[in-house]
């Protein structure tokens, strides 16, 4: 039986686009969908729901906003098999038990609650740091009209971690779900004070990192098979501001997050935080356990 893809909903604006987005993603890869409501989101603050169904934001109970968030699934694609489900627990707590059994978990950037203007919504964040399956974060446009999940093309940060390949895996299968190009990046520096263990002329050290950043990302891309169209490329800079800026006009951003077992603190990277918090179109967070 094939794992569902798990979509988080809470009535708000960023939830309901999420929904529609999953549902999206569900149909294109023939998966059911689940969809999700943690009893103790208890108040929604926001008014797109409320003016939907009718009530004052304050009657809006749980079975209202699961029935709403599901008839936006139907109405969008009738052909996904979805459930769903009222679950009595912290959110937080809720998602990270269903990606044990999950292909995927699909969050809006933002919840409801006083810091709804915050970049990044807690739930997003500590799911994404904790999930033992891809975590899609629906970043850019904040308002509830999810873009067409096919459309632009799919861009992955290219590491040495096994989490980085395990993240190259998850883009490839994306961009040929979707028909479009795959751009692998790899991010390099050269140290202000490094040094390349000789004496080296004037400009010689960066172009020795810049020759390790293409191997790396050469050896990343090497089993890439030939029916998806793949475009590498190395840029000087800090990675989380090179993947930034490629995120502009991507149709998903894709990083590798190592997990380490026995630890229970956040396990994102400084990388995978930052892409979470600014980029402009949705980001999977790829797990790997160490």
């Amino acid at each position: 039986m094939d794992m569902p893809l798990v979509v988080g909903a809470d009535g708000s604006e960023p939830s309901l686009r999420a929904v529609d987005w999953a549902a999206d993603e569900a149909a294109l890869r023939g998966l059911p969908l689940r969809l999700v409501y943690a009893s103790l989101w208890e108040r929604y603050e926001g008014a797109a729901l409320a003016d939907d169904l009718g009530k004052p934001s304050d009657q809006v109970m749980a079975e209202d906003i699961v029935e709403t968030a599901a008839r936006r699934v139907r109405t969008r694609r009738p052909d996904v098999k979805l459930t769903t489900d009222v679950l009595p627990e912290e959110p937080e707590y809720a998602l990270e038990r269903e990606s044990r059994t999950a292909a995927a978990v699909v969050l809006g950037s933002r919840g409801r609650g006083s810091l709804a203007e915050a970049l990044l919504g807690s739930v997003s964040v500590t799911v994404a740091g904790h999930a033992h399956c891809p975590v899609i974060v629906l970043r850019g446009s904040h308002d509830d009209a999810a873009e067409p999940g096919r459309h632009g093309r799919i861009v992955v940060g290219v590491g040495e971690e096994p989490a980085d390949a395990a993240a190259v895996r998850f883009a490839l299968e994306e961009a040929r779900r979707r028909g479009v190009p795959l751009e692998a990046v790899r991010a390099w520096r050269c140290p202000a004070h490094g040094t390349t263990g000789h004496r080296a002329p004037a400009g010689e050290p960066a172009r020795l990192y810049a020759e390790q950043a293409a191997e790396v990302l050469q050896a990343a891309l090497r089993d890439i098979p030939a029916d998806v169209e793949v475009h590498g490329r190395t840029a000087e800079g800090h990675a989380r501001q090179v993947l930034l800026g490629a995120s502009a006009d991507a149709g998903l951003l894709v990083v590798g997050a190592r997990r380490r077992e026995g630890h229970y603190g956040l396990q994102l990277g400084r990388v995978a935080h930052a892409v979470l918090h600014h980029a402009v179109c949705p980001v999977a967070v790829v797990p790997h356990r160490a």
